[in-house]
């Protein structure tokens, strides 16, 4: 009788865990979120996020409180000797909230550490030619997700990124669009969307602009988006997002669709900051 009772009770915990879990972990976010903003942040993302002062004072409040959420439950690990600084970790944090900055607060859930490495990296990578042939080759990389539980940044390319906010490429964007993409546990250029609804509307859209985006390397024309958003619809995804962010009225003017898409999933109009 005795063991029944204390089985009972066990199971009894961890339900009342599994259902409270979600609003423990929301009340421990809104107490980072009131807690004061150092000045030094402040000063290090004005200086290292040329968008940061462009931000109406509501939207600079908000991303100041998913800073202080993402440092509190994001681990920084420097490689190949790399210290990691407050500044790399500011720099990084407000890149990726920025994707997050209205109505989504769900912070890449999936991610727990990110690895800094000093400048590009070399990974090993084995493609398959056909035949049952593999090849296996060293190769350079400035940035990868995964699907597991780790982001990989170079930061020598955060750093040129920021310095050249309007290029249309940033490695922290195009690296944290990825993990929203892989929310679900799978890269394939689709995040989670607001409602089912909304998935038709994106398969079409996102399916015309990435055949456009296709044709026109394939064509040799110039494209506001990256070549590399030809690779694959995951991939598309990510060059977007920071085409998006870095150069919208290029891509408002040259792919109204496309900007509009982008512009309901983020509930942002980054014209309003250029």
């Amino acid at each position: 009788m005795f063991q029944t009772f204390i089985f009972l009770l066990t199971i009894g915990l961890i339900i009342a865990y599994i259902l409270l879990n979600p609003l423990l972990i929301k009340q421990k976010r809104n107490r980072l979120k009131r807690r004061p903003f150092p000045p030094l942040w402040d000063a290090i993302i004005e200086n290292n996020i040329p968008i940061y002062l462009c931000l109406a004072p509501a939207e600079i409040r908000r991303l100041q409180g998913h800073i202080q959420v993402f440092l509190a439950e994001k681990q920084f690990i420097g490689c190949q000797g790399l210290q990691v600084t407050e500044e790399m970790k500011l720099t990084i944090a407000a890149g990726a909230c920025l994707l997050l900055l209205n109505g989504r607060e769900t912070y890449f859930p999936r991610l727990r550490s990110i690895l800094v490495y000093p400048s590009a990296y070399l990974v090993n990578e084995t493609t398959y030619t056909g035949n049952y042939v593999v090849e296996e080759r060293r190769v350079a990389r400035l940035g990868e997700s995964w699907t597991a539980d780790q982001l990989i940044l170079s930061w020598e390319q955060v750093k040129q990124d920021t310095r050249n906010w309007k290029d249309g490429h940033n490695v922290v964007l195009h690296e944290f669009a990825h993990q929203l993409d892989q929310e679900d546990g799978k890269a394939e250029g689709v995040p989670i969307l607001p409602q089912k609804s909304d998935y038709a509307i994106w398969a079409k859209v996102m399916t015309e602009e990435y055949q456009i985006l296709c044709n026109d390397i394939q064509r040799g024309r110039n494209t506001v988006m990256d070549s590399y958003g030809a690779t694959n619809p995951a991939e598309f995804f990510a060059v977007a997002t920071e085409t998006f962010f870095e150069k919208p009225h290029q891509l408002l003017k040259q792919h109204r669709s496309l900007y509009e898409q982008l512009q309901y999933y983020y509930q942002l109009d980054p014209i309003q900051w250029v």
